[in-house]
């Protein structure tokens, strides 16, 4: 009999393309014998290439129509048996009728939506108030393999070159905090003053070392500059001139992270490194760092209440309060509370 030959679809973003490891690590220890292939975006591929024993096809979104043509060519006489549809967008449907598969499964249907319920045949189990990562994992239970019968496994793979790159930044004689300040919508980003102040606190009462991470984007950038600009102290700032495995490397060597509801929240967790998430966007108990819940800053039902007139458990799961200034419903006290808690519960004890 031949082997299983599964097709993963999950072209972005870099936080739900950490959420997938876990479902890879079951599926490969489930069905040792099994091929997987899993179709990804390129900036999310340059994350987790040279993952054992996954073949990657990589979409160029930049590329336009030719790249779902070249995506066509490389499919043709290709035929899975089965295709986990794991993402819910009109440019992963539109990928996913280029996939032969016997079995598509899909999300369930109060989880779909960009007309995703017609690119499938097969649904996962409606499962109300999961975070992100368990529902990407409940996918292999239509393929009879129980994914919460261990806990979750990520290994993002890393080069020497890359840990290397860690290691020259970072201080071995201090403890080490990263904060990534900003996230793909500005609302959800904290204001560069309380960063500044909690960093000064971090360097000056606590003797963290402090380095900002971030993109090369002009927003990034900027705001970075504005909070370095607000401080006493100083910092490192790396921001724009890392790789993703880097950022990776040196999230793993840190000892903690601070940021709102962004990409490295999810990195720095798969790398094993706690997270001090600053949620009132969105709720961490959907988004946030899935192993360091409990440290995060949760404004999310004071958020609700506020703007949208509701407690959180009568909005629908999921539900982002997007309204401008949601995010300075976080104190400074707040957060430097759980840093001070953090410092004398872990790093002290």
């Amino acid at each position: 009999m031949s082997a299983e030959n599964i097709c993963i679809l999950r072209l972005s973003a870099i936080g739900d393309v950490t959420h997938v490891l876990p479902a890879i690590h079951s599926l490969r220890q489930s069905r040792p014998d099994a091929k997987i292939t899993w179709i990804i975006g390129k900036l999310e591929h340059q994350l987790v290439s040279g993952l054992e024993g996954i073949e990657f096809i990589v979409f160029d979104k930049s590329k336009g129509m030719r790249e779902y043509l070249d995506l066509r060519k490389t499919l043709r006489g290709r035929r899975f048996d089965t295709l986990l549809h794991m993402q819910v967008a009109l440019r992963a449907n539109l990928v996913s009728l280029m996939i032969s598969a016997d079995r598509k499964i899909g999300y369930d249907r109060k989880r779909s939506k960009d007309l995703h319920g017609l690119f499938i045949n097969k649904r996962i189990a409606e499962h109300p108030e999961q975070h992100v990562l368990d529902v990407l994992r409940s996918f292999l239970q239509p393929l009879g393999i129980d994914p919460f019968a261990t806990a979750p496994e990520w290994h993002i793979p890393l080069a020497d070159t890359d840990c290397r790159f860690a290691e020259q930044h970072i201080d071995a004689d201090r403890p080490t905090l990263v904060i990534s300040p900003v996230s793909s919508h500005p609302t959800r980003d904290w204001l560069p003053d309380r960063y500044a102040a909690v960093a000064d606190y971090a360097i000056e009462t606590l003797g963290f070392q402090v380095i900002f991470s971030g993109g090369p984007s002009q927003r990034e950038q900027l705001f970075i500059h504005s909070i370095e600009a607000e401080m006493g102290c100083q910092a490192v700032n790396l921001a724009g001139q890392m790789t993703l495995k880097e950022s990776a490397a040196l999230l793993g060597a840190a000892d903690l992270l601070m940021a709102p509801d962004t990409g490295p929240v999810h990195v720095a967790n798969a790398m094993g490194t706690p997270v001090i998430g600053l949620y009132a966007a969105s709720n961490p108990q959907r988004t946030g760092p899935y192993n360091a819940l409990p440290w995060c800053v949760d404004c999310y039902a004071v958020a609700a209440r506020k703007f949208k007139g509701q407690s959180p458990d009568m909005l629908k799961w999921g539900t982002r309060v997007s309204n401008p200034g949601v995010m300075a419903l976080i104190t400074v006290a707040a957060v430097v509370d759980k840093l001070a808690k953090w410092n004398i519960e872990c790093r002290l004890a």
